[in-house]
């Protein structure tokens, strides 16, 4: 599975830990960056990419996943979200039943996390839950697809 991952400057010291967490772990990585910690950069110059091409991807490909992190994760989910097929979900901690529900109900594809309301074991924690976890449409739970697809539409 590949993972893409990009942070703005507040989230790039957790995007760092993950990307070395995540590779540990098996995963192939494509960091769309920020490279380093300016302050005067902007979230969309890099959430933006990631989407465009997790979208292209969509359709053909559930192998991929995107994590996107910044001060809030707010900003970044929002971006991320106005891409079709993006799920964007935002998670600040402490609450994991929320991880799995954004993807056993909505099939979440990007995972944003608030870097300043998360530690680094929590934020790892976090993101091993969410990508063991997988969508549910079968049987009974059929109606959490018919709600991606409405969506969609």
């Amino acid at each position: 599975m590949k993972i893409f991952i990009a942070s703005d400057h507040a989230g790039y010291y957790l995007k760092e830990e993950l990307k070395h967490y995540l590779a540990e772990m098996g995963y192939e990585i494509k960091d769309f960056g920020n490279d380093k910690p300016d302050e005067k950069d902007d979230y969309p110059d890099f959430i933006k990419p990631l989407a465009e091409e997790l979208t292209s991807l969509a359709e053909s490909s559930e192998n991929t996943l995107g994590i996107v992190l910044g001060g809030s994760g707010q900003g970044e989910a929002i971006c991320a979200n106005r891409y079709p097929g993006i799920r964007a979900v935002v998670y600040y901690g402490s609450q994991e039943e929320i991880i799995k529900l954004s993807r056993e109900h909505n099939n979440a594809n990007v995972l944003s996390l608030g870097a300043r309301f998360v530690e680094t074991e929590e934020a790892k924690k976090a993101v091993a839950l969410w990508l063991e976890t997988m969508f549910d449409s079968s049987g009974e739970n059929e109606r959490h697809q018919r709600r991606i697809n409405k969506i969609d539409k």
